[in-house]
């Protein structure tokens, strides 16, 4: 089974979906932050949707990129993790 990152670096190599990414990036990141957040802690998607007080399908979503989550969500997530949110405009 391929690695999350070995296969990022292959999609990554197509122009097209390179620009996708590229355009989406802010989202993927924040994505893959809190994917990698929760795999180092063990947690399951239900484990973590048990914490939030949510539904697992609420963190599948949230991870497949399939949901816009509000700033408060963000931060429940975050506590959950123990995890701090830092917001910049450049």
């Amino acid at each position: 089974m391929k690695s999350y990152k070995t296969l990022k670096k292959q999609l990554l190599r197509d122009k097209e979906i390179r620009k996708a990414y590229d355009e989406l990036g802010p989202e993927f990141e924040l994505i893959q932050m809190i994917i990698e957040k929760r795999i180092k802690q063990n947690l399951t998607q239900s484990e973590l949707a048990k914490k939030l007080g949510t539904k697992q399908s609420a963190i599948s979503r949230l991870e497949r990129g399939a949901y816009n989550p509000t700033l408060a969500f963000l931060r429940k997530t975050a506590n959950a993790l123990g995890a701090e949110i830092h917001i910049s405009f450049s």
